[in-house]
């Protein structure tokens, strides 16, 4: 009998997979029996390869990669993010196009580029999984344009998630507030700045990227396969808490 609690031989693609969250993912998946190739713009592991996807090039580069290993892509993980913390008095053109650049447009461009490989007949046989942020809802004093491209990665999802589904392509996110990782860590480790969290935090605790890695994991397999357009917080309780 068919489990659908497995990703056995699914063939995945991660972004921004060398640390923290991304990796966690990759991980994860890999452990549930999934085919998983990872990339980064620092990638140096044996099952991906170093890519930036906010270039045209690399994107290419890598899309003939997998066509060519692979001939088609189960699931799509767009995990590459990046933030400046800058407020808008601050932030210059760079700055702002930087976090679209890496943020949005990548994301946009990668489901674009390897839509022919993830359309399937069978329905939602196919996954596409974004990253974004509790910053996306709510103010948590992080740059204000990190909370706009954020803001966009929900809507693209819930967007494309009607628009994909005659595709057999399910298109979900995950939201999480604090977790630990290189990102996230001078924060985490300022007691202050800490204590302020999770006075927040329902939980009284922040994140393990491996408790982002194992929603991203339930949204990519046959389990959830009636779950599309959704965006999920990973919070600990912070977007519900009132006074």
């Amino acid at each position: 009998m068919k489990s659908n609690w497995t990703l056995k031989n699914k063939k995945v693609l991660v972004t921004g997979a060398s640390k923290g969250i991304g990796k966690a993912i990759a991980d994860e998946l890999k452990s549930l029996g999934a085919n998983v190739f990872c990339v980064s713009r620092s990638y140096k592991g044996k099952e991906g390869i170093s890519c930036d996807v906010t270039k045209e090039a690399d994107r290419k580069k890598l899309f003939n990669y997998i066509k060519s290993n692979w001939k088609q892509l189960d699931i799509l993980v767009n995990n590459a993010g990046t933030n400046n913390r800058k407020q808008i008095h601050e932030s210059t053109k760079e700055n702002y196009d930087e976090l679209f650049d890496v943020n949005v447009r990548s994301t946009f461009e990668m489901c674009k580029l390897f839509h022919p490989l993830l359309l399937k007949k069978s329905p939602a046989e196919s996954s596409i999984v974004n990253i974004s942020s509790v910053a996306a809802e709510v103010f948590v004093g992080t740059s204000v344009t990190y909370a706009m491209t954020k803001s966009a990665i929900n809507q693209f999802t819930r967007y494309m998630s009607v628009d994909w589904a005659k595709d057999n392509i399910r298109v979900n996110a995950v939201a999480p507030w604090y977790i630990k990782t290189p990102l996230t860590e001078k924060f985490v480790k300022d007691k202050e700045y800490f204590n302020r969290i999770i006075s927040r935090t329902p939980m009284n605790r922040v994140g393990e990227p491996e408790e982002v890695a194992s929603v991203v994991a339930f949204l990519c397999m046959p389990a959830s396969s009636y779950i599309t357009g959704e965006v999920i917080s990973i919070d600990g309780g912070f977007l519900k808490y009132g006074f």
